[in-house]
């Protein structure tokens, strides 16, 4: 359960901290006061996206943070072990969101991606939004209601990926029929292209010696003209080279040896100097005897450079690159020429594929007819205690055929309603009335929150569009959650607040020169004074004061 929430310089919200406790816990206070700014504020420290217009003006940074209780959710404990991210039956997240946009999050004090703390929020808070009501029309929603109370979700992950797989096979075989009348064209100029390249034959690195070796042929005469004369210099003149002048500093210097003995290291260095000027006039004699300064193999490398480029421009690459591109041609060549058995290949892959994908879809339908019934006599239970005794809802479940089916499966998914006896079930899209709709919206999810393993419910207004007995029987509904789960419940409806276990008020202060919001956790006589604002507006008289000490007074009996 969700034990504290900390919120730091986020909108109008300078700091609040905030401890919960079991059960249903309500917010409440004057309309803009930013009762569903702390629900925004949960989304994100769960995960939710946000933006530097989050940030309090003149603030640095945004900063969430919540802490929840796992004692009793050995699957999420799991989880944060699976992912090095464990800390015994504790969990604290942690947001922070920067006045320049970047955003940061953290779990037990380890940074992790976004999405991964979305993935762990999933599984600690759901939230139900004050207008989840005009979304409910929609049969994505309604598909994703029923799959939630069947805890279906799995199933469904793995049809979706199933489907993936099925229709990318099926893309692949059509991209290969699209392909069989331009087959014969495109194997001709494959098989021309080839043979080119094959005469070619460029070795890989053969481009880069050419070229050096051009180089290398240009300038043949500079090459052996300067080669010439440093062998003079080192060895070959015989007026004197580098050669004897060492040996002769050598023999000079031997003879003084007898008279000095410190000079010994000069006589060694010179002497390896005289090796060295030996090896290198041997190493220059060996280069000059190379040097190639034949007119016909100048000719042949500048006719093959000019090959290999009018090969490189023709297909529009790097010269270097013609090597591979032979290898891709010879590929598409073995796989047009192999057309017909990949054909036959990819059927039977698109066959099996599609044969998987349908038996993951019929179990999956399977699971949701069965879940249906389940959850549509839940939901007309649910509405004769919201004000609508003679309604009846049902889910509604329409077969595809092969050919129609989408990723999520084979069923077409729609909420009938009936409000009044007597009438037939219409699609929910088409209530007209908002309150019935409210109260339908909130029927639904209570009854898919039974089904979820979720601890924590968040409800954002959902009660809005009811009230009088109404409201109450909502209220109720809301305490009976609570009593297997935390339940957290923005209201203005007095006759639910009243049936709270932990109430808090939240007001906004001004200075005249900025706007707070604060937090208060009310007691006995501070809630009966906030269920008389809600109960009588601005003037509140003995008569609102009693009438609200009555409903805080009976609530206990409600419970129960």
């Amino acid at each position: 359960m969700l034990m504290n929430l900390q919120v730091r310089d986020f909108a109008i919200v300078d700091q609040i901290d905030i401890e919960f406790d079991f059960g249903m816990t309500v917010l409440t206070g004057e309309t803009g006061a930013g009762k569903s700014i702390l629900v925004d504020a949960l989304g994100l420290v769960l995960g939710e996206r946000g933006s530097a217009q989050l940030v309090r003006d003149g603030a640095a940074r945004a900063e969430f943070a919540a802490e929840f209780d796992l004692t009793l959710l050995g699957a999420t404990r799991a989880w944060l072990s699976e992912h090095a991210l464990d800390a015994d039956n504790e969990c604290m997240l942690r947001r922070v969101i920067n006045a320049d946009g970047r955003s940061r999050a953290f779990i037990n004090g380890n940074a992790v991606p976004l999405a991964q703390l979305k993935s762990l929020g999933e599984q600690l808070l759901d939230i139900h939004g004050q207008h989840f009501h005009q979304s409910l029309g929609h049969r994505s929603i309604q598909r994703d209601l029923l799959d939630h109370f069947a805890d279906l979700e799995d199933k469904r992950a793995a049809t979706e990926h199933s489907f993936s797989a099925w229709k990318s096979l099926a893309d692949r075989l059509q991209a290969l029929t699209d392909a069989e009348s331009d087959r014969a064209s495109r194997l001709d100029l494959l098989e021309f292209q080839i043979q080119e390249l094959d005469r070619l034959a460029l070795e890989p690195g053969e481009l880069e010696e050419l070229q050096s070796e051009r180089q290398k042929l240009q300038n043949s005469g500079r090459l052996a003209e300067g080669t010439g004369a440093a062998l003079q210099v080192l060895f070959e003149n015989e007026a004197g080279n580098a050669n004897s002048l060492v040996a002769e500093a050598v023999r000079s210097l031997e003879s003084l040896l007898d008279y000095d003995a410190s000079i010994q290291p000069v006589v060694e260095m010179l002497n390896s100097a005289g090796i060295q000027v030996t090896e290198a006039a041997e190493s220059l004699r060996r280069y000059f005897d190379s040097i190639d300064m034949d007119p016909k193999r100048r000719d042949w490398v500048e006719e093959r450079l000019d090959a290999i480029q009018s090969a490189s421009r023709k297909h529009r690459i790097d010269a270097a690159e013609l090597p591979a591109l032979l290898e891709k041609l010879r590929s598409e060549h073995d796989e047009l020429s192999h057309a017909e058995e990949r054909g036959r290949e990819l059927e039977q892959q698109v066959s099996t594929a599609q044969a998987e994908f349908l038996a993951l879809a019929k179990a999956l339908s399977n699971g949701r007819r069965k879940a249906a019934k389940s959850f549509s006599a839940q939901v007309t239970e649910a509405m004769k205690g919201l004000g609508m005794p003679g309604g009846r809802f049902e889910v509604s479940l329409t077969t595809l055929d092969t050919a129609s089916a989408r990723p999520w499966g084979i069923d077409v998914i729609e909420f009938l309603i009936s409000a009044n006896p007597g009438q037939a079930p219409q699609p929910l899209a088409k209530i007209a009335s908002g309150g019935e709709l409210s109260r339908m919206s909130l029927a639904i999810q209570v009854i898919a929150s039974d089904g979820s393993a979720i601890p924590t419910m968040v409800f954002d207004e959902v009660d809005s569009g009811v009230g009088g007995g109404v409201a109450e029987m909502v209220g109720r509904r809301l305490q009976e959650l609570g009593a297997s789960r935390q339940v957290l419940c923005v209201t203005h409806l007095p006759q639910v607040a009243s049936l709270a276990d932990q109430h808090f008020r939240v007001s906004k202060v001004t200075d005249g020169k900025s706007t707070r919001t604060r937090l208060h956790a009310l007691k006995n006589d501070e809630r009966v004074e906030e269920l008389a604002r809600m109960l009588g507006g601005v003037e509140i008289t003995k008569k609102t004061l009693a009438h609200a000490a009555e409903m805080l007074a009976d609530a206990p009996k409600k419970r129960a």
